[in-house]
């Protein structure tokens, strides 16, 4: 990162942080697409089974990802504050932090699985699938975390280019490991939808080796000794993490979890109904990628420059994102429209499932729009450090307005399983204009402490 003056060179270094970043959240989003599609290409069953495994694994990951993110914002902070000494410390612990998380998610989820597995109405092969799917994919949860955390470091010293490399080499890789255990090739057993946690396993802990090499040998992270130098954890400092992390985190999966609500309260429909339900969602959440990386970038100069005390430069990073957010969403909506007959045959040949399939993907294009609103205003809030009403508004727009709404919806009106779709969409709008509420606050707040100064 570094100052700005003109807008110009505001745009320029905005574009070079987040096209990285959307690179990286789309390769990393395409990880979750080739299991599901190459998974259905194995059966209906592997596909259901993979889509509850993920329906149930997604929600988790996203919520403990966001309190992994918080580094992001803190180094941001500490780097535009020419407080780069600290750095080291902060980057350690946050190490330590994501380790501990991932043997906390793995023990509770050892315990629960079955549980709730169980509590379902799924066929024995669904569950099966679903079952050791997921055991599979716990075993690459510890260096999954590691690498979020080191991705976080990289991204917010504005070297997002490295994390997205990582990511394009193993992409490939992922795919090949898909293809090796779920059809199973050279010599080792056909695992189906099981086969793609395995292969996802595998691609973590390759990514994560790869991240700890980068910031080992490579400048500008090598100055920094990382790996070198260890301090001993800290409870302060971990906790300075988590004051940011948990509502981010809880903010992330309240957004995720209504997804897999939705999934499970669809469960009453037809085979066909959820399969396409899952398709559109599927889709919808790879679109969702471009607002999420929006608010990332973001995240990045925002607290670089708040943490610098530039809060008219704060202000003006606040405006390119959203107003590009916003662009991209009605571009993306005009993609969508325009592909929904293509994008559904991707998911399924059968001509009921892809009827459906083109039906959710037409609220799809609502709802993209009022998350491309959202979620750049959530990244330009945690730039600020500011992250517990964006908890709060999630909390009350997808499962007190949202969730409520939709189930209405399904289940007193003609529009059935859509009924769902209209009550999120209704949700996300709600919430995006709190937020942004929020946001316009903030900033004339910031401005009016650098003028009485």
């Amino acid at each position: 990162m570094y100052q700005t003056t003109t807008l110009k060179e505001k745009l320029k270094l905005f574009a070079v942080i987040l096209i990285p970043i959307l690179i990286t959240q789309v390769s990393m989003y395409l990880m979750n697409i080739f299991d599901t599609v190459m998974s259905g290409r194995a059966g209906a069953v592997d596909l259901a089974g993979v889509a509850i495994g993920t329906s149930l694994w997604v929600p988790i990951f996203t919520g403990i990802n966001g309190i992994l993110l918080a580094i992001t914002p803190i180094i941001a902070h500490l780097t535009g504050a020419s407080s780069e000494n600290k750095v080291t410390n902060s980057v350690q612990q946050a190490i330590y932090l994501s380790i501990v998380l991932a043997i906390i998610v793995c023990t509770i989820g050892g315990i629960l699985l079955n549980p709730v597995l169980n509590l379902m109405e799924l066929e024995a092969g669904v569950r099966q699938t679903a079952k050791y799917y997921l055991i599979a994919l716990g075993t690459g949860v510890i260096p999954l975390f590691i690498f979020n955390t080191v991705r976080c470091f990289i991204d917010a010293l504005g070297q997002t280019r490295i994390s997205m490399l990582i990511i394009l080499i193993s992409l490939p890789l992922n795919l090949f490991f898909n293809y090796i255990f779920i059809f199973g090739k050279f010599g080792i057993p056909a695992y189906g939808g099981i086969g793609a946690g395995i292969a996802t396993s595998i691609t973590y802990w390759l990514v994560s080796i790869l991240a700890l090499a980068v910031i080992y040998k490579i400048t500008p992270f090598r100055k920094f000794s990382i790996l070198t130098n260890w301090v001993k954890p800290s409870a302060k400092d971990w906790w300075e993490q988590l004051k940011i992390g948990i509502p981010i985190g809880f903010a992330m999966f309240f957004e995720t979890s209504i997804f897999s609500a939705v999934t499970l309260f669809m469960s009453v429909y037809s085979t066909y109904t959820i399969a396409a339900h899952q398709a559109a969602i599927n889709f919808a959440s790879l679109l969702y990628m471009i607002p999420l990386s929006v608010g990332m970038a973001l995240t990045i100069a925002i607290g670089y420059e708040i943490g610098a005390k530039r809060y008219l430069d704060a202000r003006t990073y606040g405006y390119i994102g959203i107003s590009g957010g916003i662009f991209i969403a009605l571009f993306a909506g005009f993609v969508l429209y325009i592909t929904r007959d293509w994008v559904a045959a991707m998911y399924n040949s059968n001509p009921e499932v892809i009827q459906l399939t083109k039906q959710f993907i037409f609220y799809a294009i609502f709802f993209q729009l009022a998350d491309a609103f959202g979620a750049p205003i959530q990244g330009a809030l945690r730039g600020y450090k500011d992250v517990n009403v964006t908890l709060i508004m999630a909390l009350i727009s997808y499962w007190i307005i949202g969730l409520p709404v939709g189930w209405i919806l399904a289940n007193y009106t003609v529009l059935e399983p859509f009924g769902y779709w209209v009550g999120i969409i209704t949700g996300l709008t709600v919430g995006a204009i709190a937020l942004l509420w929020r946001l316009l606050y903030l900033q004339r707040k910031f401005v009016h402490t650098s003028h009485l100064h």
